[in-house]
């Protein structure tokens, strides 16, 4: 099976959502939350991802998670990482009681689509503009990797039992699109060619990079809640699409506090090619 048929693939029998002047969406990817133990890395930027959270139900937004929001290749009970990381499941659990959580599995996370006492888990979403100018197709991004998708239980073994004990000494894990240029050069190719070529928008996560230069390319990446100092996410407020990051500042003070920062944007979708 190809990239191409692994992604169009990805969008059948998906939740279609209304895209339009009122619609408030934010795309979150790869926060990998963990058990609380030296390999989660999304323990050092919790306090960014609930801060944003808190900011993104006052304002009424729609949280979609695009993938790997949980690490299950790395820990087997996902029990475990929800007693760790209760404020933020709590937070989810604020978006959900008012139907406005979407959550989509990735490779890491792939166990989430079987399990029936955790929210309903989806292969991708598609936003549906209502001016019909540009529709937002939104999965993990793991189908641009044959490793990461079709044989994804081999790359966990290899997560599980190789190179997560060698990462505690200082390895990178080869078969990580997020850590390995190479690969993640190619799948971010293969990602671009497939909305290129169906001719869509395309935002996933999974290599970690965030991106959003809509007068280059249809593919857009959220970026991670696990980058060293911050975390990334995609707003889409009144038909137009912002890069965000999350992180630390300091006052005059020297006080701290969580600011926000656009990165790229915002784009209406009427003025992207």
């Amino acid at each position: 099976m190809s990239t191409t048929t692994r992604l169009s693939k990805s969008f059948e029998n998906v939740p279609v959502l209304p895209l339009n002047y009122q619609s408030r969406f934010v795309l979150f990817s790869d926060c990998h939350r963990g058990r609380g133990n030296s390999n989660d890395n999304f323990l050092k930027n919790q306090h960014l991802y609930c801060a944003a959270l808190k900011h993104y139900f006052q304002l009424n937004f729609t949280y979609i998670e695009l993938g790997d929001g949980d690490e299950l290749w790395e820990n087997r009970r996902l029990s475990d990482i929800c007693d760790i990381h209760g404020k933020a499941y709590c937070l989810m659990n604020m978006f959900a009681g008012q139907n406005r959580l979407y959550m989509l599995y990735g490779n890491h996370d792939m166990e989430k689509k079987y399990l029936t006492d955790y929210y309903k888990c989806y292969s991708g979403l598609i936003l549906k503009d209502c001016q019909n100018r540009h529709d937002i197709y939104l999965t993990h991004g793991h189908q641009a990797e044959l490793l990461n998708s079709v044989f994804w239980r081999l790359a966990r073994f290899l997560v599980r039992y190789l190179w997560s004990p060698l990462e505690n000494i200082g390895f990178s894990d080869p078969t990580s699109a997020a850590k390995n240029y190479v690969r993640k050069e190619k799948a971010e190719k293969r990602l671009t060619a497939w909305a290129e070529n169906e001719h869509k928008l395309l935002i996933t996560g999974h290599t970690h990079r965030p991106r959003l230069s809509p007068d280059t390319s249809p593919y857009f990446n959220t970026g991670s809640c696990v980058h060293p100092k911050s975390i990334t996410c995609i707003e889409i407020e009144r038909r137009s699409l912002s890069l965000v990051e999350w992180t630390l500042d300091s006052r005059q003070n020297m006080g701290l506090y969580v600011t926000r920062n656009v990165l790229a944007g915002p784009f209406l979708l009427d003025h992207i090619p």
